[in-house]
């Protein structure tokens, strides 16, 4: 009898969950990870599919445009297995928007393009169904990027698309757009070469674009109104943003030029990276997310009260299955698709580490030259345990990514939170081990004492090419405000040779070289720190900069050179850099280290560097004859100069010595 009862019991579980099924939590969801949820399109059918397991009803809207009028056709979905829906429609629908419209607890919500959509409309409310192959320039498919062995062969510029064009003497005739950043032959009215001529004429290996794929902040209807943010408020995650591209209204535009910016980039020899923002969304209650799965796809505390360790509103839960394998595959439709170079993950240690391998494994069979990173902290607490957060001292149980070093960045210039606190290069005393440990990229050195390090009290970087080296991003200062607000005692000559010596360090460190777009021609925002939502007048890259500090243009030029000539400045393997990199002195305003042994196969034998930030010269004794390759602002890399002795270094300056 029990048994019998048992059986009925179970055929009204089942009988109920054809219409809804009940779930005590979220990790009790159907997690149909091997599902394909892309919309699958060819002229004959397009499949539509979305996963939602509480949903009741699921339909589709077609529509004639991507913005205004109603709907030409209204479909239901099926219910499957694993809480997917779906439904083929038998006609080429190329050209065709549409949205779904999902019904919980006997409510329709809104419509959304859904989480998958890879083309949308005008501000992004209705996706588009479009053969991809059409929106290839010519040349796609033998476009390539650029070829790396290590990340650390990288050196990466990074920008903000509107940034770089958007002053009326740029000479762009695009200018803020995805083809105005690639146009060739763009002069300032002083004939000051600018856009992609500069970075060419810079030498930079990659740009690293701020947040490129669609965000809610800017209103695609009201482009003739100026507009500005930086990106980090995401809405459909595998569509370019369509403030940048000539036409928002058509979705297969922005798809078009995103992709001709990327190969002109990559005909021009350099790698494009995207900033992604896969830890929070733009909006919480109505984002596309919880459109369709509401909750599912972020993170709570115990009590159920959403986590926030992105101060932005949300977080998202990239430890559930459903999301992990939403952010994988997204990054690797962006690398496919669109052949990015690179990825730079926004607040990294919100995400778990495990899904951060599984990023790093899945872009490397796309493209082996893919490389990541990100910021390994939080802004906030989160219920992901701290063990298991993509973290910077986690780095080492994630052998293909790398990490931002704060360490050194606070070390060199001051704390980015206290606008007063200076660093090595403006004259603060006892950091220099939050140097050192940025020189050797952030790996286990036997000379460092890491109890003196300013944040990391221990080393967290297998090897030297998982630290980023930088001194400044679009975020904080730009390093000669934070150097004028926190050094307001010194002269501008004085702060524009600290500012130089803070991107020599970057340069000759071991980790992966990032500087900031307009540091070479000392790049003001007039003091603000938090510039997302400023206007141009603030953000843009004013190039007459260019031409007044044509000297400190010309020295970041000789110290990317320098760089990518030497081998040396870029070990592969920490075991190499604690063979062959020996520091020499560490006083208050002087460290100097030398790389020995041909090291990484480089031409020069030995190479000696010295920082020297001291406000006087100083005179430093060798005991070998040596070949002067950089001496303050003079650099011969072909060394005709030899020096053995008493030698004089500049104040506040970088030399470098070899032997052959």
């Amino acid at each position: 009898m029990k048994r019998i009862f048992m059986y009925f019991f179970i055929l009204s579980i089942i009988s109920c969950s054809k219409k809804k099924q009940v779930y005590a939590s979220y990790e009790e969801y159907p997690a149909p990870v091997e599902a394909n949820l892309w919309i699958d399109y060819t002229k004959e059918a397009t499949t539509f599919k979305i996963w939602s397991p509480v949903a009741e009803k699921i339909q589709l809207h077609l529509y004639k445009e991507g913005n205004g009028g109603a709907p030409i056709e209204t479909e239901a979905l099926k219910q499957e297995e694993k809480g997917i829906w779906a439904l083929q429609i038998d006609r080429d629908l190329h050209g065709t928007y549409y949205t779904y419209q999902t019904m919980i607890d006997g409510k329709w919500l809104e419509e959304t393009p859904g989480i998958y959509a890879k083309a949308t409309g005008v501000n992004g409310k209705r996706a588009m169904i479009l053969d991809f192959e059409t929106t290839n320039p010519n040349g796609w498919d033998q476009d390539k990027g650029t070829t790396l062995k290590y990340p650390n062969e990288a050196i990466i510029y990074e920008l903000h698309i509107r940034d770089m064009t958007i002053h009326p003497k740029s000479g762009s005739s695009k200018p803020g757009k995805y083809l105005g950043l690639v146009e060739k032959g763009t002069k300032s009215l002083d004939s000051i070469t600018t856009g992609i001529d500069h970075l060419i004429e810079l030498g930079i290996t990659h740009v690293h674009l701020l947040p490129t794929y669609d965000h809610y902040s800017i209103d695609e209807t009201k482009l003739d109104i100026p507009q500005f943010n930086w990106g980090y408020d995401p809405q459909n995650y595998n569509v370019p943003e369509g403030s940048f591209s000539s036409d928002p209204y058509k979705a297969e535009v922005r798809i078009k030029e995103f992709k001709q910016m990327v190969k002109t980039f990559h005909d021009n020899g350099i790698g494009v990276i995207l900033d992604v923002v896969y830890n929070h969304t733009g909006r919480t209650e109505n984002s596309n997310f919880n459109l369709e799965v509401p909750g599912y796809y972020y993170r709570q505390w115990e009590d159920g009260k959403p986590s926030d360790a992105s101060a932005c509103g949300n977080e998202t839960a990239s430890d559930r299955a459903m999301m992990q394998k939403y952010i994988v595959e997204s990054v690797a439709y962006w690398a496919k698709e669109y052949h990015l170079d690179g990825f730079r993950f926004d607040l990294m240690g919100i995400h778990d580490t495990e899904t951060m391998n599984e990023v790093a494994k899945r872009v490397k069979t796309i493209n082996p030259n893919i490389f990541v990173y990100g910021e390994g902290w939080t802004a906030g607490d989160s219920p992901l345990p701290e063990e298991r957060r993509a973290l910077k001292k986690n780095t080492l149980s994630m052998p293909q990514i790398s990490a931002f070093s704060d360490d050194l960045r606070d070390g060199l210039k001051g704390s980015v939170f206290k606008e007063e606190s200076t660093g090595f290069v403006s004259g603060a005393k006892n950091v220099s081990a939050s140097v050192k440990m940025g020189i050797v990229g952030s790996i286990k050195h036997p000379q460092i004492d890491y109890s003196k390090v300013n944040y990391s009290k221990a080393p967290w970087a297998n090897e030297p090419w998982q630290s980023v080296s930088y001194v400044s991003c679009h975020d904080n200062h730009t390093v000669f405000d934070k150097l004028k607000i926190s050094r307001k005692d010194a002269m501008k000559d004085e702060l524009i040779a600290m500012q130089k010596l803070t991107n020599a360090i970057v340069m000759t460190s071991q980790g992966v070289a990032f500087i900031h777009a307009g540091a070479e021609m000392l790049r003001t925002k007039n003091g603000e720190h938090n510039s997302y939502n400023l206007p141009d007048s603030i953000n843009q890259i004013d190039w007459k900069w260019k031409k007044e500090h044509t000297d400190v243009v010309t020295y970041y030029k000789n110290l990317i050179t320098l760089r990518k000539k030497h081998a040396a400045f870029r070990m592969t393997k920490a075991d190499d850099v604690r063979a062959n990199l020996e520091f020499k002195e560490d006083e208050n305003g002087l460290i100097s280290y030398q790389i020995k042994n041909n090291a990484n196969g480089d031409t020069w034998k030995n190479i000696l560097v010295v920082y020297n930030s001291n406000p006087k010269a100083i005179t430093y004794q060798l005991n070998e004859t040596w070949q002067v390759a950089v001496l303050g602002d003079d650099f011969d890399l072909e060394g005709i100069k030899s020096v053995k002795g008493k030698i004089t270094v500049p104040p506040i300056s970088m030399m470098v010595l070899f032997q052959e």
